[in-house]
């Protein structure tokens, strides 16, 4: 079979296992016959094909159809999963830095978008770094011209 062929394969094999637990009634799999299965099988199979013919260009969208999958199947199963869109800026961001390990293309775009991420998720969820932030902002926002102000400074002094 060539190398082209894999992808494909992979993805009927993860079709027939998903048939598969549907038609069987598993009951304690029974959380795993719906859609976001069909995204997490979608994902690891483009992760297993780009792993194993070194075609990384496929890593991005397989750890994004992966991370989606497995958010949709935490909001179902989980009731304090958080459902914000920092969650779907976090699996971008990683889908970037897993494409960099193996393409050396995209570091920071990641590290930006999954910073932004982060940071959005942690203030909605811990109301100490949220008053933090805003204390922050508040801040910001009271001395900033301070701010030109030096950097204008700076701009003026700095050597060549």
């Amino acid at each position: 079979m060539r190398k082209q062929n894999y992808l494909t394969a992979y993805i009927l094999i993860g079709a027939g296992l998903y048939f598969l637990l549907q038609q069987w009634h598993i009951p304690f799999l029974s959380n795993f016959s719906t859609w976001p299965t069909l995204l997490i099988l979608l994902g690891v199979s483009l992760l297993i094909h780009s792993y194993l013919s070194r075609d990384y260009d496929k890593l991005f969208p397989g750890v994004i159809l992966l991370g989606l999958g497995v958010h949709f199947h935490a909001v179902a199963i989980y009731p304090n999963w958080v459902e914000h869109w920092s969650i779907y800026a976090i699996i971008i961001g990683l889908a970037f830095l897993i494409r960099y390990q193996k393409t050396k293309v995209g570091l920071y775009p990641g590290l930006i978008i999954l910073f932004i991420g982060l940071f959005m998720l942690l203030s909605i969820t811990n109301s100490q770094f949220s008053q933090s932030v805003h204390q922050f902002i508040s801040l910001l926002e009271n001395y900033w011209p301070i701010g030109l102000i030096v950097f204008g400074v700076y701009l003026l002094f700095k050597r060549k």
